[in-house]
This record gives C-alpha cells, structure tokens and sequence, in this order.
C-alpha cells in the first residue's frame, strides 16, 4: 500500500476509496479554509481553486510531506450548489435537482515534496429521477446530505439516481484514476 502521502480531507468517503485502491495515507490533516465562491467565479474554476487552496493549506503545515487534497461540488445550470445550513435548505435544494440531469465537478490537487503542483479534474453527469415530497423528507431526514455539497451519492440518494456517466469514484468525491495518474507522474507508484 502507498502510504507516502498526507491525506487534506476529513472526509471519511474519501479515505474510504483511497483505501480500496491500495493507497493509504499515513495521515490526515483537514484545512480550514474560506469556500466562498469569487463574484462570477464559473464553478470549474472554483472546484479548482478549492482544492489548491486545501493542498497548500496542509503544505504550509506539513512542507516537507506530499499532500493530497480534493473538492467536490455539485453543479445545476451553471449554479454551485453549496453546503445546506438546515433540513429547509437542503428540501430546497432536493427539489431544485429533482429530475434534472446535472455534474459532479471533483477537483484533485498534489503537492510534492519540492512544492511543485499538480492539478487535474474530474466530471460526472448524473441524472436523478424526479423526486416526490416524501422521498425528499425521507432523503433529508436521513442526514446523509450533512457536510456535502448538494448530496451524498450513496444509500438513499444511490436509489433516486436514474443513471450517470464519468467517475463514479468522482462521483463519491475522489476520482481514483486521477489519483493514480499524480501519483505516477511523481513517482509514487
């Protein structure tokens, strides 16, 4: 297992598939960062910046280490669907993707040794069927959208998805070719 790397994410989704690809980081350190997006910022170039902000939030701690950081939005007619503050938010939000075919943009950054930076970005299209009331409350009583942006994909959610093309890796928040793809060109693997 590669485990010559420090993990920028807190979340467990992420460690979760990094783990099943072989790749453990021998730790995780989370970034506090601002996620406000820039006024007309288009979301290709906030994912991005997302991620490069996380990878050299950790890098400052930790600049002799490789860091590995990654942001993962939603993305609706051209709108970022942001994180729910309440159940209200995130019913709004269930109801503004009902039906609709829309991506899933997951930026990963790395950060080597010497600080050089390396940058790709995942997309993936998911259709989600449309949505009646109930199954909205009983996608946001489950919590599961808590910490994401827009929703979690799997459980719940997973059922209500009619059909997606790209990364499902992507998809959960870490495109997994894309992290063997850094990893190669720095020589980890």
């Amino acid at each position: 297992m590669t485990k010559d790397f420090i993990l920028a994410s807190g979340s467990p989704h992420r460690k979760q598939l990094l783990l099943s690809a072989g790749f453990e980081p021998k730790e995780i350190v989370t970034a506090d960062i601002d996620e406000t997006p820039k006024p007309d910022e288009i979301p290709t170039d906030y994912v991005q910046r997302m991620a490069l902000s996380k990878a050299k939030a950790v890098h400052a701690l930790r600049p002799d280490d490789m860091i590995l950081a990654a942001d993962t939005i939603v993305v609706c007619n051209g709108k970022i669907i942001q994180k729910s503050k309440d159940d209200e938010e995130q019913r709004q939000v269930m109801r503004f993707l009902s039906g609709t075919k829309h991506s899933v943009l997951t930026a990963v950054c790395l950060i080597d040794r010497n600080g050089k930076t390396y940058q790709k970005m995942s997309e993936t299209g998911v259709h989600i069927k449309t949505l009646s009331e109930k199954e909205i409350d009983l996608y946001v009583q489950s919590k599961r959208w808590v910490g994401c942006c827009g929703y979690n994909n799997d459980g719940i959610m997973e059922s209500f998805t009619e059909g997606f093309y790209g990364s499902y890796s992507g998809l959960v928040g870490l495109p997994l070719c894309i992290v063997r793809e850094l990893f190669n060109e720095v020589g980890l693997l």
